[in-house]
């Protein structure tokens, strides 16, 4: 009898411990999100929702020098490039965040969008495709990017 106790103690604190580990590790951000500099990352992403995209691209520049992994820094970068018309560096930026992360959403969205501002339709629906086979029940970014080339289509139609 006590060493059934004995075995069902160690097997509920077994179970503590792995639970602990798992919801630990859940909590934890990837390297690749997680900037080195978070109080530069926050304001960079502050600035860009803010418009303010010179200002986002020195703070999130400094993200980048100190952590050149973090493909949601790099994204940004690509983004607030492409907003001020620098369609070379966002491309680069872009890829650079595709070359960390191969499946970020945001960069396929927003290469996909960069590829519409230069008239490279093909290349804007073959992100789109790439978007349609990882968002498994649909995502923001498929349907932001299916509804940019739809309107860029009409454009071209009607003029």
């Amino acid at each position: 009898m006590k060493l059934a106790r004995f075995k069902f103690a160690g097997l509920v604190a077994l179970l503590i411990v792995v639970f602990a580990a798992s919801a630990f590790a859940v909590g934890s951000p990837s390297k690749s999100r997680k900037p080195t500099t978070p109080d530069d990352y926050a304001r960079g992403v502050a600035a860009v929702k803010a418009e303010n995209y010179e200002r986002a691209l020195g703070l999130l520049g400094k993200v980048v020098r100190k952590n050149p992994n973090n493909a949601d820094a790099w994204n940004y970068i690509g983004f607030s490039h492409r907003k001020l018309k620098r369609f070379d560096r966002s491309l680069e930026s872009y890829k650079k965040a595709l070359a960390i992360k191969p499946n970020h959403k945001g960069a396929l969205e927003y290469l996909g969008e960069l590829y519409l501002q230069t008239n490279q339709l093909e290349k804007a629906k073959a992100q789109l495709k790439k978007l349609d086979n990882i968002c498994t029940f649909g995502c923001s970014e498929y349907s932001d990017l299916k509804s940019a080339i739809e309107a860029y289509e009409a454009r071209g139609k009607s003029g």
